[in-house]
């Protein structure tokens, strides 16, 4: 599969390396240009190069949003992004710290109002870029593998991205709509940087007070 990738930054450039070791084809691009990325990517090797913000998207098949959730801006054109699946790793922080005040929405509803069509699945949000760097176990059963959780509107989307989470040596975990889901997903939430299995996160998941 080809993947584009927007923002090459912890989160970012740990799952470009990640894709690629999964036989996957990755194109970064950040908000400096291509010319940037040149160490990078080769140091990935010969499944990653670098394009534009709008290069990346129309490159792929799936495409992740990895910068910063306050710079819109910075996103590509959204009618590049139409019907593909878009995953949201992205968290609604201020450049000075603490979370942007969304009052009753989710960082994901506002980010599928700025690409209006496109699929959005929220993941990789939750998990610290190391983590996900290091954690990640094809050799376990599912159930003993740390969990990643996931949200979204669109099944057949989430069970692509769940697929995807499946091949790096995780589980996915389903935790309903971009809305009810999304909300579980935010930081400061039970789930936010949760270091649980998947069979540890299902429990939890089942507990009235997880919200």
């Amino acid at each position: 599969m080809k993947i584009g990738i927007i923002g090459a930054g912890n989160i970012g450039a740990t799952l470009a390396n990640l894709f690629i070791k999964a036989g996957h084809a990755v194109a970064l691009s950040n908000s400096r240009g291509p010319e940037t990325l040149k160490p990078l990517v080769k140091a990935l090797g010969d499944n990653a190069i670098a394009m534009t913000v709008d290069g990346a998207a129309a490159f792929g098949e799936m495409v992740v949003l990895a910068i910063p959730w306050r710079k819109p801006e910075a996103l590509p054109d959204s009618e590049i992004l139409k019907d593909k699946i878009v995953i949201d790793a992205m968290n609604p922080y201020k450049e000075t710290g603490g979370l942007i005040d969304l009052e009753d929405s989710t960082s994901s509803e506002e980010t599928a109002k700025r690409l209006p069509g496109a699929n959005i699945v929220k993941a990789f949000n939750t998990i610290w870029f190391k983590h996900l760097a290091e954690s990640g176990r094809t050799d376990l059963p599912l159930k003993e593998r740390r969990a990643i959780f996931m949200a979204g509107d669109n099944v057949e989307s989430k069970a692509k991205v769940a697929h995807l989470i499946e091949e790096i040596g995780f589980a996915a975990i389903d935790t309903g709509s971009l809305r009810d889901g999304g909300k579980l997903q935010e930081p400061e939430s039970q789930l936010y940087n949760k270091e649980i299995t998947c069979e540890e996160a299902h429990d939890l998941l089942k507990k009235p007070d997880t919200v």
